[in-house]
């Protein structure tokens, strides 16, 4: 189904991240604190700590103090590989590895491969890996897989960007172009099975979220708080990743318990929702946003699970799976505000504001926390301290073209 109504300077030194109440989120999310500590110690040496730099363009019509996280200037080009790599290094450390929760497409257990990703064996590793991604979570794989010596496939769907697709080749995956995303995902399962490759999740895998937790630590580090994290929603990995960390850290509000009535009403206002008593001062607010033509985790919150999309319709391909995940939802309903819907124009809009105003380029899904902030659909306080996450930077020369042409000048 297309959805149509739906719709600088470095930081100053942070305070750091503190410690929670609990070691673990919540009961019920099955990531605490020391998982996501255990990620950062596996990514960090290997990967860039992004800047976050000042941007008051974006935040002074608003009443806002901005700021850009820019993992588009992250190794491959965006956020993905703190995922992938992590979920690798999981594997070759002898551990599960990414043992997604989605059903989506039949995939279940999504550690795939030939034993249903229990109990990894070094064969299994040795076999390789395989993914299906639309370009940046094939290109982190692929990055990540050649850094540890173990083979990689690259399940996109037939309508790929061919600059993502032959970013890929180039870290040395084997890509394999088959079909719309849902038969890809299909295929992503059907050659783990006949070959014995470890299936990672793009999404909705333990081990991929906790390595995107790394981002909203480095966030709260370099930037006290209070204030709100804007992130662009695809499967939810990353969004997951942020909340699910800073809840662990003490620095993000929980939900009240009963998503039983909000899985019948939708959501409620913020007046009903509970606290996990974040360390005083320091609480944060995260939102998600995504397309108007590919809003999976917008419907969700509305019905109460995660669905999945017929079909997607949207220029921001990094942004564009089909269902959200299991995992990622839940930890959405529990932490996240909200998540807002933009409209492609208002995404051509954004990145020709980063590109002719903060001298960065962002592909469509890097810009719309961006387009969120600047189209008024994110709730901020006056004087708020807000973060866009630019997630990435892999963006068609045609589509940075259209959005310098076509997109709108703002303020």
């Amino acid at each position: 189904m297309k959805t149509s109504d739906d719709q600088g300077s470095p930081a100053p030194a942070g305070t750091g991240t503190g410690t929670g109440e609990s070691a673990r989120a919540h009961p019920e999310l099955p990531l605490s604190l020391a998982d996501f500590e255990e990620a950062r110690r596996r990514v960090a040496p290997h990967l860039h700590r992004t800047p976050l730099l000042s941007f008051r363009t974006l935040g002074a019509p608003l009443g806002a103090e901005s700021w850009l996280k820019c993992e588009n200037l992250q190794k491959t080009g965006s956020f993905k590989v703190r995922g992938g790599l992590n979920a690798i290094a999981a594997l070759a450390e002898g551990e599960e590895g990414a043992r997604g929760e989605s059903e989506a497409e039949g995939i279940g257990r999504a550690g795939g491969g030939s034993n249903g990703g229990r109990g990894r064996t070094p064969k299994g590793r040795a076999a390789g890996v395989i993914t299906i991604s639309a370009g940046n979570h094939a290109q982190a794989v692929a990055w990540a897989a050649a850094r540890a010596g173990i083979r990689s496939v690259v399940v996109m769907p037939e309508g790929a960007a061919r600059t993502k697709v032959a970013a890929a080749r180039g870290y040395g995956a084997e890509v394999i172009l088959h079909g719309n995303a849902h038969e890809a995902f299909a295929e992503a399962r059907r050659r783990a099975a006949a070959e014995g490759l470890v299936f990672l999740h793009p999404f909705d895998a333990p081990e991929v979220i906790a390595g995107h937790g790394s981002t909203g630590i480095e966030i709260v580090e370099d930037l006290p708080g209070p204030g709100a994290i804007v992130v662009p929603v695809g499967g939810g990995g990353q969004i997951a990743g942020i909340a699910g960390a800073l809840a662990a850290t003490g620095q993000l509000p929980a939900r009240s318990g009963d998503g039983e009535a909000r899985n019948r009403g939708g959501r409620k206002d913020r007046d009903d929702r509970g606290t996990s008593h974040p360390a005083p001062g320091r609480s944060w607010r995260i939102f998600g946003v995504e397309p108007a033509g590919a809003s999976a985790m917008h419907r969700s919150l509305g019905a109460g699970r995660a669905v999945h999309l017929e079909t997607t319709d949207t220029i921001a391909d990094g942004l564009a799976a089909p269902m959200a995940g299991t995992l990622t939802y839940r930890y959405v309903e529990r932490y996240v505000e909200d998540v807002a819907v933009v409209r492609d124009e208002e995404i051509l809009a954004a990145m020709r504001l980063l590109m002719t105003r903060a001298g960065m380029v962002a592909e469509p899904s890097g810009a719309a926390a961006a387009a969120a902030i600047m189209a008024g659909r994110i709730p901020l306080r006056r004087g708020e301290r807000v973060v866009a996450v630019v997630t990435g930077a892999n963006a068609d020369p045609a589509i940075l073209a259209r959005a310098l042409t076509e997109g709108e000048a703002w303020p």
